[in-house]
């Protein structure tokens, strides 16, 4: 996906759901920090995005440019309408969300996850294609293994789920 695919996700997701206000809290979202994201970390053709005052409208947005559906089949991608808990956050998360706005998202705000809040949602739920992401993250540069140290101590987890993050977030940085 490129920044301006996932402006044009806004921009409709945004109409559909008459909000004027997104959280786009999957990997896509490294697109809000990063418009120039190395390709490695564009290649899903989802943006995980909710309604950020009217979560209940996402149902809405996956039902009508979700997967499957003409949009995607048009253009390629789709929003995947998703609810605010469906990726474990630290603490504070909403507070260092990136603005993606303006003409080309007809001025629907986008919030993007700020990158190292982002990491440690793929940290936690450790999917092959989660790791491969951070991977990506970490070899770019794009994340600093003492800030995932402070995020992920400001998250709320289970022991087994924090020490196999932990785990993942050194394995990334080994010999660097």
């Amino acid at each position: 996906m490129t920044r301006a695919e996932l402006e044009h996700i806004i921009r409709a997701a945004g109409a559909i759901a008459d909000v004027e206000d997104l959280v786009v809290i999957g990997s896509q979202a490294v697109l809000g920090e990063f418009p120039n994201a190395p390709p490695e970390l564009l290649v899903s053709n989802e943006a995980d995005v909710f309604p950020f005052r009217s979560p209940e409208r996402s149902d809405l947005i996956d039902s009508t440019i979700g997967e499957g559906s003409p949009f995607q089949r048009s253009f390629g991608y789709y929003a995947h309408g998703v609810g605010e808990t469906s990726a474990v956050l630290p603490a504070g998360w909403r507070d260092r969300l990136i603005l993606v706005t303006g003409e080309k998202t007809r001025f629907v705000r986008g919030w993007c996850l700020e990158v190292h809040d982002l990491a440690i949602a793929k940290y936690a739920a450790g999917r092959e294609k989660d790791r491969d992401f951070t991977r990506a993250l970490a070899r770019h540069g794009m994340v600093r293994r003492e800030e995932l140290d402070r995020r992920l101590a400001a998250t709320d987890l289970a022991p087994e789920i924090r020490s196999l993050a932990a785990g993942r977030i050194t394995a990334d940085f080994a010999g660097r």
